[in-house]
């Protein structure tokens, strides 16, 4: 993935908002709407990633409190620490490859 974007160019406030999208959903929403931010490479790549990685665990956490009747709702706070993970990687300044998510948002032209 490093091959096809330039990594040298990643400021710190790059990392910082990319990072920042994953926790904090409309932070990549935003983003996306600040021309500035939006031509950055790196901050578009992880917003775009984020959103569709967000969508997928909405989803994932509305069919277990649905399946189990509630009870897995329990669980779902737990699954959004999932997001810690891939806002650490944005903030060490690497484009992470997500399995199905990012090839999903490059065949579609979002990044």
């Amino acid at each position: 993935m490093n091959d096809q974007f330039n990594t040298e160019d990643i400021t710190s406030d790059d990392k910082l908002w990319a990072a920042l999208g994953y926790p904090i959903v409309i932070v990549a929403i935003i983003v996306l709407f600040m021309e500035d931010k939006k031509a950055r490479p790196f901050i578009k790549f992880h917003a775009v990633q984020s959103i569709a990685f967000n969508i997928i665990l909405f989803a994932i956490s509305l069919v277990l409190s649905t399946i189990t009747l509630g009870i897995g709702a329990i669980c779902v706070p737990l699954l959004w620490l999932v997001t810690f993970w891939p806002a650490y990687e944005a903030y060490q300044g690497k484009y992470m490859e997500m399995p199905f998510i990012t090839n999903f948002i490059k065949n579609q032209g979002w990044v």
